[in-house]
């Protein structure tokens, strides 16, 4: 299987969503680029700021959409047919409602839960072969709040909330380095597997 050549990181533009539970997906690559030394520079023709990065030696795209989190596609599909990249070759990083704060997991494929900027992904592509990185910041019914779902993703998280998406993320960057080097199932053992086990733990 070939290795991911563009990570894609879900939010929303603007200083306002800057902290909001929704901008996980830039968070992630804003890290990945500081990490590697990388610098985005905003891209009309791609919709969005793109950065070119040297991931575990390896030539990497970071994307992060200006289209606003519901057409994210546009910009994806821009970028990926000018440099010729494969859905496969795809991770995008996004929030999970489905998913505790403090746990990120990595699959391939799949529907897309109503996250409108997956979907509109996968409308692009005509497939949801891409691989995603979910990054997970509660449900707010598992909270015990009755605050409206598009009210809470556009909200900033708590702080001991903010602390266990930023755990969930440090343990998440090494497993995106696996994934540019082409160790898929490194990556899902990394994130999937708890301490003193073997074996991943269910996705």
């Amino acid at each position: 299987m070939s290795a991911i050549r563009l990570v894609v990181g879900l939010g929303n533009v603007g200083r306002e969503y800057e902290r909001t539970r929704h901008n996980a997906g830039f968070w992630v690559v804003d890290r990945l680029a500081a990490e590697a030394g990388a610098s985005f520079s905003s891209e009309s023709k791609f919709f969005g700021e793109l950065a070119r990065a040297t991931i575990g030696g390896r030539p990497t795209w970071l994307l992060k959409p200006s289209t606003y989190m519901n057409l994210s596609g546009r910009a994806v599909a821009a970028v990926a047919n000018f440099y010729r990249i494969p859905v496969e070759e795809i991770l995008v990083i996004h929030d999970d409602l489905d998913l505790p704060a403090g746990i990120a997991k990595i699959k391939r494929g799949g529907g897309n839960a109503g996250q409108k900027g997956l979907k509109d992904i996968q409308a692009h592509f005509g497939s949801p072969g891409f691989w995603r990185l979910r990054i997970g910041i509660d449900h707010p019914r598992e909270l015990g709040l009755k605050q409206q779902v598009v009210d809470y993703v556009l909200h900033p998280p708590s702080r001991e909330q903010q602390e266990r998406m930023d755990a969930a993320i440090d343990r998440a960057l090494p497993a995106v380095r696996d994934l540019v080097g082409g160790d898929f199932e490194g990556a899902m053992m990394r994130l999937h597997t708890l301490p003193g086990q073997d074996r991943p733990a269910g996705s």
